[in-house]
């Protein structure tokens, strides 16, 4: 049976996906029966992420979501626009499925404990059997077949309505095959001999226990799917833990008086007031009060940040202490709570490359197995094994192959990886951060903002033939004009010395050179040696020997010149971060080399690498050949990993097998990287990696159990040796275990805490 093609044409390509919360999956294979029907409009791309239980849909704006929603209904499936705000749906969805799966359990598992006990007690000791024995445990059964069963059965008349298999067929068939043979043969009677029940031969005439079979085989089933489920929400509770700091309402500072209002009306600008106890709403700067923040559920760092007047302070924080107000600088979708939500939900909404492959790989796995199970019954058959014995084998194939495991070995695991990075401020954009982070073997740094403080302050002044003021002065009125952790330390400097700055005309920035504007009527050129050499203005004797002065104290040198003249010299010095010795020295241990990589001169290069350890500088480089030498890198061999903040560092960021970027760096270096590090602590470098590596590691792990699974239990069963019951418990058994292996990820430490090694060192 084929599905009829969709006829909607949509036209008008958003820029945003639309998201849709999707319930009734209860397999990877019922989540690419979506994907395939989604994927029929024209010019859509949609994926299906059966753990997260949510699909994206790019190509498709939400005018058109009536048509997605109905193509997934048609499928078989619930459907609905996802809010992001307030997910009410999403959760009363899986409630639903968890409350579902609760009382079938239950009422199997109570009616199961006694059919067993009956049929197993009777085929193994006849002289105990009662007239109509049979009858009183095919009445038991009954209700579990039919009434808690029912869930796979209902997926498996729907898949096969469209033509389509999955898992749930396979337990379905096993069930009723199980239990149907068991009526016939009670009812007909049979003279076989008895077979194997996994402790001992069975007597003559007990056939009932494929009663056994069957309601031991769903309620293994329910209460595998109902401890995933429930595992799945755990999983997913990680993941929305970023979302659920946000808060509510706000109170807002107006004329005077203190009011309480939604978030959404807080403006930019605006005073905001937070008591002791109470979560900070957004981004901001202390204008007023003194206290202890809590920055803990955003960077997992313990230890309480005092903060006063002029404290930059992020939302999502909780206030410890006194009573604060705090000027918001960035709301809504623009603070940083609101980004690493984003972020940590874009993971999910992409597959990995090895994910796409089980998918696959389950999608043709199914009806392989039916095939298989009908061709190892007429085996024995043919054979001569007695029917009960083929029938017997048969069903244990069926059951046995179940690969429920593969379809969540990749997402449940990715989704308590990034969950966990997420609280220790550590956000993983996808699987390709995770794919990287197992092969990288070089570790690039940028250095000012990255290896430094980036808090450059002016350390000396040579003027050659003014006065400081007016050196100060002239390049202080042009560096007013940019962003640079070196152009904002000397404008302030100036401003902090003489007052008010003159306004610089025709500005112009020159990326990793320098900048040049009018001032007073003159050409002011600031900038570095490499500018003034490629401008092709001269550099006096005395200018070079301050250069070098500078540059052999570690510092860096900026020159200025006005009118094409050389007036002066201003050296600015960067403190090396306390983190950054120790960083170095942990990614040695995990067999990782550290190169420093900046458009700084050779000398303060040199001293920043001698300061922390780092094997090898590659200084003076301009922002595009800082791209070029991740390339040439990588050209060699190697497996390079950049850790930038700031425009200079995007084009590596981006060329780099793994990017990460300091969360207080510019927006375009952290859409360029793969891991933003919200901590301003270098460790978290070694905690990304390590994070990044453990969840790898256990996708693998979760991949290897549950291929090798199946891989070695569809031949054992095929030989007759697994009796169906032990299948059934067996396969539940196996994705429970997956889902558990991958909430062990909720226990990883940064590596501070612990030992390096004792998280994974090297690839996995």
């Amino acid at each position: 049976m084929t599905e009829a093609p969709a006829t909607a044409v949509l036209t008008d390509t958003p820029d945003e996906p639309l998201e849709l919360n999707i319930s009734g999956m209860t397999c990877a294979a019922c989540a690419a029966r979506i994907e395939r029907k989604l994927n029929k409009l024209d010019g859509v791309h949609a994926v299906v992420n059966f753990a997260t239980e949510r699909a994206v849909v790019h190509g498709i704006g939400p005018e058109q979501a009536p048509e997605a929603i109905r193509l997934v209904e048609k499928a078989g499936y619930g459907a609905a626009v996802r809010d992001a705000d307030e997910d009410v749906w999403s959760m009363r969805a899986a409630e639903t499925r968890i409350g579902s799966l609760r009382r079938r359990l239950a009422v199997a598992t109570i009616l199961t404990i006694p059919l067993c006990d009956l049929t197993i007690l009777l085929a193994l000791v006849p002289g105990w059997r009662f007239p109509d024995w049979e009858l009183v445990c095919v009445l038991l059964a009954i209700p579990i077949v039919a009434w808690a069963a029912w869930p796979f059965h209902r997926a498996t008349l729907r898949g096969l309505m469209r033509g389509s298999l999955s898992m749930d067929t396979l337990v379905s068939l096993g069930s009723i095959a199980s239990f149907g043979w068991a009526v016939v043969t009670l009812v007909i009677g049979s003279s076989g001999p008895g077979y194997w029940l996994g402790f001992g031969v069975t007597p003559q005439g007990a056939d009932a226990i494929y009663l056994d079979v069957a309601a031991g085989m769903i309620t293994f089933q329910l209460g595998g799917r109902y401890f995933e489920a429930r595992s799945r929400r755990r999983a997913g509770d990680v993941l929305n833990a970023l979302a659920s700091l946000a808060v509510r309402e706000v109170r807002v500072l107006r004329d005077g008086l203190e009011r309480v209002v939604p978030v959404g009306e807080l403006r930019v600008g605006e005073t905001f007031v937070v008591r002791p106890g109470e979560r900070l709403a957004a981004d901001g700067t202390v204008i007023d009060g003194a206290s202890g923040i809590d920055t803990s559920p955003m960077t997992g760092e313990s230890v309480p940040a005092e903060v006063g007047p002029g404290s930059a302070v992020v939302g999502g924080t909780v206030n410890l202490a006194g009573r604060l107000e705090i000027r918001a600088e960035a709301v809504g979708p623009k603070a940083r709570l609101a980004q690493m939500a984003a972020l940590a939900e874009e993971a999910q909404r992409r597959k990995a490359r090895i994910q796409t492959l089980a998918d696959r790989v389950s999608q043709y796995f199914i009806p392989a197995v039916i095939v298989v199970a009908v061709l190892v019954m007429a085996a024995w058959l043919l054979a001569g094994a007695a029917p009960r014995g083929a029938f017997g084998t048969g069903v244990a194939v069926l059951i046995i192959a179940c690969p429920c495991a593969l379809g969540l070995a990749t997402p449940t695991a990715l989704m308590v990886g990034v969950g966990r990075g997420g609280q220790l401020g550590i956000l993983i954009k996808g699987q390709d951060a995770l794919e990287a982070s197992g092969a990288i073997d070089t570790v690039v740094f940028d250095k000012t903002g990255t290896l430094t403080t980036g808090a450059m302050r002016v350390a000396g002044l040579a003027p050659l033939g003014a006065p400081e003021a007016d050196l100060l002065r002239w390049a202080g009125a042009v560096e007013a004009g940019s962003e640079h952790t070196i152009a904002k330390a000397i404008s302030e400097t100036a401003r902090a010395q003489l007052g008010e700055l003159p306004r610089a005309g025709r500005f112009t920035t020159l990326p990793g050179l320098g900048a040049r504007a009018e001032v007073d009527g003159a050409a002011v050129t600031v900038g570095g040696p490499r500018l003034f050499a490629q401008e092709g203005l001269a550099m006096p004797a005395e200018a070079a020997a301050a250069v070098e002065r500078f540059h052999a104290r570690g510092s860096t040198a900026v020159l200025v010149a006005v009118d094409g003249v050389v007036r002066g010299v201003i050296a600015l010095a960067d403190e090396v971060k306390p983190s950054a010795a120790s960083t170095v020295e942990r990614l040695r241990a995990l067999g990782l080399h550290s190169i420093l990589l900046t458009g700084d001169a050779e000398a303060p290069a040199r001293a920043a690498a001698a300061a922390t350890g780092i094997d090898e500088v590659v200084s003076g480089v301009l922002p595009a050949e800082k791209a070029e030498a991740i390339a040439r890198l990588q050209g060699e061999g190697h497996r390079v990993a950049m850790v930038g903040d700031g425009i200079n560092d995007a084009a590596a960021l981006a060329t780099a097998e793994l990017g990460l970027a300091m969360v207080r760096g510019t927006d375009i270096a952290m859409k360029s990287a793969d891991i933003i590090l919200v901590r301003d602590d270098l460790g978290s470098v070694v905690d990304a990696i390590l994070l990044s590596r453990r969840t790898l590691r256990t996708i693998r792990l979760n991949l290897v159990w549950a291929f090798g699974y199946n891989i070695a239990a569809v031949p054992i069963a095929a030989f007759g040796l697994l009796n169906p019951l032990i299948a059934a418990a067996a396969m539940a058994l196996s994705s429970v275990l997956v889902v558990s292996n991958s909430l062990r990820l909720r226990s990883f430490e940064p590596s501070g805490r612990s030992a390096a090694r004792g998280e994974g060192e090297g690839p996995q």
